[in-house]
Parts: structure tokens; C-alpha cells; sequence
């Protein structure tokens, strides 16, 4: 368990890929951004 592992969320940083444990449309900013905009 640890960088080796695709199956962790390290795993997954360390070799680039996506998955359930790091999902690719996933990023926190983008989603307030939207929240902000959808408010105006």
C-alpha cells in the first residue's frame, strides 16, 4: 500500500490515472466557482 499501489488515492498521483479513488472531475475549486456563478 502506498506510491505502487493503483488502488490508493497515492497510487493513482504517482502513476497519473483516475479512477474511484481519485476521480478525474473531482476538483473543489471548480465546484464553488460554479456554486458562485449559479447564485448571481
Amino acid at each position: 500500500m502506498g506510491r505502487g499501489d493503483k488502488k490508493t488515492a497515492k497510487g493513482k498521483r504517482f502513476k497519473g490515472s483516475f479512477g474511484k479513488s481519485r476521480p478525474a472531475n473531482a476538483p473543489k475549486v471548480a465546484k464553488k466557482n460554479a456554486a458562485k456563478k449559479a447564485a448571481k
